[in-house]
């Protein structure tokens, strides 16, 4: 698993990058569909701007532009197929949003209706990286470019990746863990943790479980860390589909076989917050400890924050998704334009981000050149730097509230 390039940027990304590029019927649904939510009012970006001073595809008559994204039934896809579709519609774009309900074969099929629709491109956030090969080579066949956006597509005809960090995400859990318990002078304690990763047939599940792994490994290996139910490789602890309910099951069954005599559990390693989310609730309903279990997570959903402000959640990792739909919309008009596509995209962006032409592969040797964005923690501590962003609010009870 190759490392990637935004390492260093661990600590110093937090407010900035949080704070810049705010923005805003059944599962075929056209894009007019969910978008009736206004973007917030400081959603003027420089990406925004652009949109005014860079719209050749939109002063030519506009083009069209085919979103597809995986599922409704997880609230980070409804904002990200939000965001695209507001981001796309202000610059000028027609836009056909799909939901394909975490099945396959829908996807396969909402993008061959859209090219058959003659899309001029594809943004697509893939159910099965593996999955979409026939969909893709209709696409190679018209010459439409493909973003392959937030997960990678393990197919050639993905012309480029915009996403956050992926391994940084994980390796942000594993290093949150290891601070909190201090295991740099645990001396002779060891501390229990269990662990939860993703769905299988997401390419980015690996990164994340890696990047986490890798951070805590150390700790494993001289013993400050132990898995009591000895379930730690990827397949063992994977979530099809990343289902709450799923991960609330095997929670139960791994605090009931293993927890159950009073064995005490100081951390639970989840890769995202829906995960989280049926890990926490089995925490607190069947674990026999009186501790306070650390429990990670990723995506910012309210439910999560809910849990955060209230004591059963610790950390998630927040990805800015407003700010991955402006750097989509800027790379998509580039690439429209036939611009020179690198680093030198990125101060129009006006957001954090690396170009990274080595990390990600769609097939053995070919490089598919990426935008990565910064992840940052987000902790009780911190919940005001979301609403910073303009895309939570927080009301007098303290929990957050998504804008959109």
């Amino acid at each position: 698993m190759k490392r990637k390039l935004l390492g260093a940027l661990l600590s110093t990304a937090m407010v900035a990058s949080l704070v810049v590029g705010c923005s805003g019927g059944n599962d075929t649904a056209p894009a007019d569909t969910p978008a009736d939510t206004e973007a917030p009012a400081d959603a003027e970006t420089p990406a925004d701007n652009e949109a005014d001073d860079a719209s050749a595809p939109a002063a030519a008559g506009g083009g069209k532009i085919g979103i597809s994204m995986p599922t409704q039934s997880l609230e980070r896809w409804n904002r990200d197929g939000a965001y695209l579709d507001e981001q796309f519609k202000a610059a000028g774009f027609e836009t056909i949003l799909t939901f394909s309900d975490d099945k396959t074969e829908q996807q396969v099929n909402d993008i061959q209706n859209m090219l058959a629709d003659g899309v001029d491109m594809l943004v697509i956030a893939a159910i099965d990286g593996n999955a979409l090969n026939t969909a893709l080579e209709g696409a190679a066949e018209q010459n439409i470019p493909v973003i392959s956006y937030d997960r990678l597509i393990l197919n050639d005809a993905a012309s480029y990746y915009v996403s956050f960090d992926n391994y940084t995400v994980g390796q942000l859990q594993g290093e949150y863990i290891v601070k909190a318990l201090d295991l740099e002078n645990a001396g002779d304690k060891t501390y229990n943790i269990e662990i939860t990763a993703g769905d299988p047939a997401d390419n980015n599940a690996t990164y994340f479980y890696q990047g986490a792994i890798d951070a805590i490994q150390p700790y494993l290996d001289n013993g400050a860390l132990n898995i009591v139910s000895g379930q730690k490789d990827f397949d063992a602890v994977a979530t099809p589909g990343w289902k709450t309910d799923t991960a609330l099951a095997r929670a139960q069954n791994v605090l009931s076989s293993y927890y159950a005599d009073g064995t005490q559990l100081d951390a639970w390693l989840c890769s995202n917050d829906s995960t989280a989310l049926g890990v926490t609730q089995a925490v607190t309903s069947d674990y026999a400890g009186s501790n306070a279990v650390i429990i990670t997570g990723q995506d910012g959903d309210e439910a999560n924050l809910k849990n955060i402000v209230d004591g059963t959640q610790t950390m998630t990792v927040y990805k800015n998704v407003s700010n991955e739909s402006i750097v989509t919309l800027a790379l998509a008009k580039a690439i429209l334009a036939g611009e020179t596509i690198d680093e030198s995209l990125i101060p129009s962006f006006g957001i954090e981000c690396a170009f990274d032409t080595e990390s990600y592969e769609t097939s053995a040797g070919n490089k598919c050149p990426s935008f990565l964005l910064v992840p940052n923690v987000i902790t009780k501590d911190n919940l005001q730097d979301l609403v910073d962003t303009g895309l939570y609010t927080m009301g007098d009870d303290g929990y957050l509230s998504a804008t959109n």
